[in-house]
C-alpha cells in the first residue's frame, strides 16, 4: 500500500512481516522506487510530465468549499 494512502485513511497502526530487505533478499528489490523518488518527475525511469493544471486545480477548489470535509 503506498505510503500516502496509509496516511489519508488515517489509519492508527501498520503491521507489516517482512523487510525491503527481506523482499530483497527474495528477488524483489524494489530500491529503484526508492531512488526515482526524490527526482524530479521528468527525470525519472518512467518520465511524468504535468498537464491541464488548472482543470485540476478545479477539484481542489471544489473541496475546499465543500461543507463538512475532513482535512488532511
Amino acid at each position: 500500500m503506498c505510503l500516502g494512502a496509509i496516511y489519508w485513511a488515517r489509519l492508527d497502526r501498520v503491521w507489516f512481516a517482512c523487510t525491503r530487505d527481506d523482499a530483497r533478499a527474495a528477488g524483489f528489490d524494489d530500491s529503484f522506487i526508492y531512488d526515482e523518488i526524490p527526482r524530479d518527475p521528468a527525470q525519472r525511469a518512467i518520465p511524468a510530465s504535468q498537464a491541464h493544471r488548472e482543470r485540476g486545480l478545479d477539484a481542489f477548489r471544489e473541496w475546499s468549499r465543500a461543507e463538512g470535509r475532513i482535512l488532511y
